[in-house]
């Protein structure tokens, strides 16, 4: 069933959004949060797998992105961590385990590093860390021909609002290890509400600021509670990136996950519960 369709979808007002979530379940306090240009119904397989007799659920459409609304700002890894620590406030979450994919994973990583007391521990599912102007142009050569040209003045504008069904679907591929892990109804439901107002322009501005998703990094050294890195083995981070991450958090646990690329939730979902399962 789509998440759209599901009872617990709610709406807050964070950081001039107007945020969409679902909250459902009860028990551990799980909060989701999505990759880069997908939205909450990104964890409908990862959902599946979850017991919500014993955790409660809150996934949220990040600003921009889903049905949440996509105001005129900046989109910064600090303006995303802003607006998901004012959402956590208006939920009034207590010792939660925030998993994250993707920017999804840096925006839980920024929580952790600035010590943010409704966090307990942290699962970063290839974060979005890395890549001179965003590793989103490593998915495949047309993404890295889109993505640059999208970086440019003026013409990038219109890259970014020439966005077709077909073209979304074989850049999301290039982030699969298997690319028939990707539901055409995820796909649908992206292209819908990526045509909303302000998303386009929200997207490219993420993009062009990737400097702020690599600088983010500087503050890992200062987390002090658990944190689990976890990778894909086809992700698009590099070896080296990965180690890197490891060693400027102190004590984190790296695993990776086979057979995967930098969408695990959809293609390994059982593994990322039951990763979940055994912190909760």
């Amino acid at each position: 069933m789509p998440l759209a369709k599901l009872e617990g979808l709610h709406r807050a007002t964070a950081q001039d959004s107007d945020i969409r979530y679902l909250r459902v379940g009860s028990g551990t306090q799980i909060v989701l949060l999505h990759t880069l240009r997908t939205q909450l119904d990104y964890f409908g397989p990862l959902l599946k797998h979850l017991d919500t007799r014993r955790v409660e659920v809150i996934a949220i459409d990040l600003p921009g992105h889903g049905e949440s609304s996509a105001p005129r700002v900046d989109y910064t890894a600090d303006y995303f961590t802003d607006a998901v620590e004012a959402l956590l406030d208006v939920c009034e979450l207590r010792h939660a385990l925030v998993v994250g994919e993707s920017i999804g994973g840096s925006i839980a990583l920024a929580l952790a590093a600035r010590r943010n007391p409704r966090v307990a521990r942290v699962v970063a599912l290839n974060p979005y860390d890395y890549g001179r102007r965003g590793g989103i142009r490593r998915s495949t050569p047309l993404a890295n021909v889109l993505f640059t040209a999208m970086l440019w003045p003026v013409v990038g504008a219109v890259v970014a609002r020439t966005e077709t069904k077909g073209i979304l679907r074989r850049v999301l591929e290039g982030g699969l290890h298997d690319p028939r892990s990707l539901p055409t109804e995820l796909v649908d439901e992206l292209s819908r509400c990526g045509a909303l107002p302000g998303h386009a322009h929200a997207f490219r501005s993420l993009c062009l600021q990737w400097r702020s998703w690599i600088a983010a990094r500087s503050g890992y050294s200062e987390i002090n509670l658990p944190v689990t890195l976890v990778y894909g083995d086809d992700d698009w981070s590099r070896p080296a990136e990965r180690q890197a991450n490891a060693r400027a958090i102190p004590g984190a646990r790296t695993t990776t996950i086979a057979n995967s690329g930098h969408f695990s939730c959809l293609e390994r979902p059982r593994e990322i519960a039951q990763l979940i399962n055994e912190l909760v």
